[in-house]
């Protein structure tokens, strides 16, 4: 797997040589807990998500990545925002150089169990009052702070 550093803002940052597809997903559970995963990549805290295949709709991604990397059956039943600030980049170890474009899905579980996969160190159910503790990219934050807003209209930023 592909090691990550990411950018925010920083004119240190390399420049960006892709664009690529990608989901994030914002699950809450009846409890009003937020699923959540420490990832092995960078070691943060993130939701599930993971970058669309070919052959597959942009719901069907945000299914199967929170499966793969959660254990967590979900369905998507809205969109939080698309986020693709520029000032956020992402270098992978190959060389690819990301900037950010995130499809932030709302989803609910509708089955499984919590499963850590190669992707994450610990994956958990996380109470909002425990959100500010956690080690969460300045992205990341944003997108979870839009979910809990939950009004209608997506982000688009």
């Amino acid at each position: 797997m592909s090691r990550r550093t990411d950018y925010f803002n920083d004119p240190a940052a390399p420049k960006a040589n892709s664009i690529v597809p990608a989901v994030t997903a914002f699950v809450v559970n009846d409890a009003g807990e937020v699923l959540l995963e420490r990832r092995s990549d960078n070691g943060r805290w993130g939701m599930p998500g993971g970058v669309q295949e070919i052959g597959e709709n942009i719901a069907g991604t945000v299914v199967r990545e929170v499966l793969e990397e959660t254990g967590i059956q979900v369905e998507v039943v809205g969109l939080v925002g698309i986020f693709t600030d520029p000032g956020h980049v992402i270098a992978f170890t190959d060389g690819e150089v990301r900037q950010e474009f995130s499809l932030c899905f709302r989803a609910r579980p509708v089955g499984g169990e919590i499963t850590v996969s190669s992707e994450s160190f610990e994956v958990r159910w996380v109470p909002r009052s425990e959100l500010d503790a956690l080690d969460v990219s300045p992205t990341t934050r944003r997108r979870l702070e839009e979910g809990f807003r939950n009004v209608p209209i997506p982000v688009i930023s």
